[in-house]
């Protein structure tokens, strides 16, 4: 898949995404894609056709990478210019502005202009730390997307039940020390939890990451599901990380 060329900001650079045919800008003063996003754009349950929305979409990776899974429309949602500019050019940078589209919003109002119920799946991959805890960086970009400084995780979990519709559903990133207070906040906009996955770094670790997957209006039925261990005792990837990490599987296993 070819684009067309892109400009570029000072300090940026283009990268290969994994393996598949696609290219990411990015930058370290600004955004990097991390490994949580490439889990949770394979862990989501992706419907082959519809819409999606990408919430707290950064440079646009969760969109790029989840048109490699369906043919379905792919809206991302971001707050910071800069990030949304970049997330634009990715997206040229790829050719799939027929697929994806890039939107500069506040995700707490989103649902204005995209109607209520208008998306079958949302992804979310929020700052992980309450605005008040820990030392705020003082680079914006990085402080933003360490800290909840746009938007609670109450916030979050009321958009999201918001832009998907009854039985969709909505998958999130995050970690697990959050994790009850996850599960709470879903359930207080009828997001049911019904499937979850912990990441370890290596297997005698505890975990550092969930993955979380709700539906709207769902039944309580919670699946736990097998861990995902990142690392090998020499510190390789383990080969589960190594076919999602370098596209060689597009979803990870149940």
């Amino acid at each position: 898949m070819t684009g067309q060329e892109v400009r570029l900001q000072p300090g940026e650079r283009v990268d290969d995404l994994l393996t598949q045919q696609l290219k990411i800008i990015q930058s370290d003063e600004v955004f990097s894609f991390s490994l949580d996003a490439v889990l949770l754009a394979r862990f989501c349950s992706v419907p082959t056709r519809g819409a999606i929305v990408d919430l707290c979409s950064g440079n646009g990776v969760i969109p790029l990478l989840l048109t490699t899974r369906t043919s379905a429309k792919i809206t991302g949602v971001e707050i910071q210019p800069r990030l949304a500019d970049m997330a634009q050019r990715n997206v040229s940078l790829n050719g799939l502005e027929d697929r994806v589209r890039i939107e500069l919003a506040d995700l707490k109002s989103y649902h204005e202009t995209a109607g209520y119920g208008a998306f079958d799946l949302v992804t979310v991959n929020p700052p992980y730390l309450p605005a008040a805890s820990g030392d705020i960086k003082g680079n914006p970009y990085i402080a933003a997307a360490r800290h909840e400084l746009f938007a609670t995780l109450s916030d979050v979990a009321g958009a999201c039940a918001k832009l998907v519709k009854s039985g969709g559903k909505v998958a999130m990133v995050h970690r697990p020390s959050r994790l009850a207070e996850i599960i709470s906040e879903l359930r207080a906009v009828k997001l049911e939890p019904k499937r979850i996955r912990f990441v370890h770094p290596r297997l005698d670790q505890e975990a550092n990451i969930v993955l979380v997957e709700a539906m709207k209006d769902g039944k309580p039925e919670l699946r736990l599901l097998p861990p995902i261990v990142v690392h090998e005792k020499d510190g390789a990837y383990t080969e589960e990380l190594k076919d999602i990490f370098y596209g060689r599987r597009s979803e990870l296993q149940a």
